[in-house]
This record gives C-alpha cells, structure tokens and sequence, in this order.
C-alpha cells in the first residue's frame, strides 16, 4: 500500500461509512481497482480508518457524551444489542456469506427498499420524532433488529439503521443522526476486536501510511456526517436508493 492508496481508501472510508451506500463494497472496488492485497498492513489500515471514523462521531457530538445523556446512550446501547447477539452467535455463517455477488444483490436490494420506502411510507409531515432523545426503548429495538441486516455484506449499516428508523416515525434528519450514534458502539465493538486480534501488525515502517489514512478518514467522515444532515434538510434518499442499484449492477457486471 503506497501512500497515495492510504489517501483514497481514507477518503472512500471516511465518506462512504456514514452514507446508506455501504463502505465495504466501495471498498472492495477500490482495493480491486489498485491492486492492494489483503496483508498485514491491510489488515492494520482498515483498524485505523475504523477508529478514524469513530472518532469522528465523538467530536460531532461531544454533547452527547456526557452524563446526562445517559437516557440516550441507553436505547443506543439497547439498538445495539440484537446485531452484537446475532453476530456473535452466527459469526461463521456471516463470514461465509462474503462474496461481491452477495454485496452487489445486496445492493440492489437495499437501493430498491429505500424507493418503496420512500413512495410509500415516508411522509414527512407525519414523522413525529425529530430529536433522537425523543427515541424509545420500543423504536430502539425495532432499528437495532433492523440493523441486523447489516451483517449480509452490502446491506450497509448506515442503510438498514435509517430504514428501521424512518418505519417507526423518525425524522430523516433523525434517522441519520441516530444512525450516526448507533456507530459508536458497533464500529468501537468491531474495530476494538481488529485491535486485539492484528495489534502485531502495528509496525513503525507503516507508522506513515496508518497516520495518513487516520487524519484524511477522520476529516471526510466528520465532514461528510454534516454535509449529509444538510443534504437530509431539502432532499430524500431517493438518491442514494438510485446509486445502490446502479453500484450494485457495475458491480455484477465487472466481477461476473
């Protein structure tokens, strides 16, 4: 991995990972297209990026983090909870579902849930939640079980969050931001359990490719969750339903 591919895998990681668009299958592409195999240092990148990211959503949300906001931090931690039972029971399963095919279908299938969701069942005049502190512990457990979804690969976390939440009545601005918090303790989960498992592949020869990857990952992300509740203000996620089923079948055609 030179730097160059440390930049453009921060900046795909850091933009795709809060977005319903899926950072795996992107970056799949991405590391297809430049070449990059998966070795040590790989293997470390993507540790890094992660912790990037979330590091990101703490100083998105520095009052959220607090004592006070433990009501809050409760029904995240609740949201939380089915995709770390299920993921722990089923770990081998899951990881064999990996494949591009799965994450293209996978595409396509989330990319055309949220048009249906977005022609039939998002009124916006109707959503009733527009503060995640307005979320409860039953809204919390239908977009936790919603993003069990997320662990079939190309599902995207973000994605399958955002439609549990949109279906029990909040906000697409709060859908995203609940999404946004619900990443804290995932991603800390899975990027904590990368840690411990390749810490020896932390070496100073790639202390210079994991610096650049962490700062430009960190930036975008942090820049693309703002950018993204602006966007939420005047627009729809009709967008992002287009591009998952135009992604997904590029992603049919080149690997197929």
């Amino acid at each position: 991995m030179t730097i160059l591919d440390s930049v453009i895998l921060g900046i795909i990681e850091g933009f795709t990972e809060f977005l319903p668009i899926s950072s795996t299958g992107h970056l799949i592409v991405a590391s297809e297209f430049l070449g990059i195999e998966q070795n040590a240092l790989n293997k470390a990148y993507q540790v890094i990026i992660q912790f990037a990211a979330i590091l990101a959503v703490i100083f998105n949300y520095r009052d959220k983090f607090t004592l006070k906001k433990i009501d809050l931090w409760m029904n995240v931690f609740i949201a939380f909870l089915p995709l770390a039972l299920i993921g722990f029971i089923f770990s081998s399963q899951i990881k064999e579902l990996f494949s591009v095919n799965i994450v293209a279908v996978m595409f396509i299938v989330g990319g055309v849930i949220f048009l249906i969701v977005e022609k039939f069942f998002i009124h916006e005049d109707a959503q009733t939640i527009h503060d995640v502190e307005q979320v409860t512990l039953k809204h919390s457990l239908v977009i936790g079980f919603a993003q069990v979804f997320a662990l079939i690969p190309g599902t995207s976390r973000a994605g399958s969050t955002i439609i549990g939440a949109l279906l029990v009545g909040l906000s697409r601005k709060a859908s995203a931001e609940f999404s946004f918090l619900l990443a804290f303790p995932v991603m800390g989960a899975v990027a904590t359990y990368d840690l411990l498992k390749h810490y020896q592949d932390f070496t100073e020869s790639n202390i210079t490719i994991l610096a650049i990857g962490f700062v430009t990952s960190f930036i975008v992300a942090y820049l693309t969750m703002k950018l993204f509740l602006k966007f939420l203000e005047k627009f729809t996620f009709v967008s992002f339903g287009v591009y998952r089923i135009i992604f997904g079948i590029v992603l049919l055609l080149m690997f197929n």
